[in-house]
């Protein structure tokens, strides 16, 4: 696959519109060409638990002032067409779409936006697939996956360190 947005999201608690960070990493013909990341507004925007900031680092004091996720995501949207990427169109990528998916669908439901059913790839079950577990150590995660191909990758859990590997992840075997 040449063109795609790889993209990940960080949730400030256990609601899937709770959105607090977008990383997301343009592809276009095989190279990386833009990388988009911004924190987010959580919905709802009542509590960032004391679990998910131990994982992200992100505070509710982070994101007090920070812009809903529309106009994040218009944001991301115009950034990405300045390459020719129509974000009703190009694929997305993520590691563990299941979870990245279900929250960025959330959110265009709870902002009323139109969600264009791009199609929507995994790297986690592409791992699954093609690298058997012994060989990576028994777990699929994305630095496991990353350190697997020889792929570096440091701060796990900020949205754009994580979608930039799972963009290296996805021209690897996707």
């Amino acid at each position: 696959m040449d063109n795609f947005i790889a993209i990940d999201v960080e949730t400030a608690n256990n609601q899937p519109t709770s959105i607090c960070a977008i990383g997301a990493v343009l592809v276009i013909d095989g190279i990386i060409k833009s990388t988009f990341y911004e924190l987010v507004r959580p919905e709802p925007n009542w509590y960032i638990r004391y679990f998910s900031t131990s994982i992200h680092g992100i505070y509710p004091n982070d994101t007090e002032n920070c812009s809903g996720f529309s106009l994040v995501w218009s944001r991301m949207a115009d950034t990405f067409a300045v390459y020719g990427a129509d974000m009703e169109t190009i694929p997305f990528v993520a590691h563990n779409k299941s979870f990245d998916e279900k929250c960025i669908r959330a959110c265009h439901r709870i902002y009323s936006m139109t969600w264009p059913d791009n199609p929507f790839f995994c790297t986690l079950s592409a791992a699954r697939r093609s690298i058997r577990r012994a060989d990576i150590g028994g777990s699929y995660s994305l630095p496991c996956v990353a350190n697997y191909l020889g792929i570096p990758f440091d701060n796990h859990h900020n949205a754009q360190a994580d979608a930039l590997a799972c963009a290296k992840i996805a021209m690897c075997l996707l």
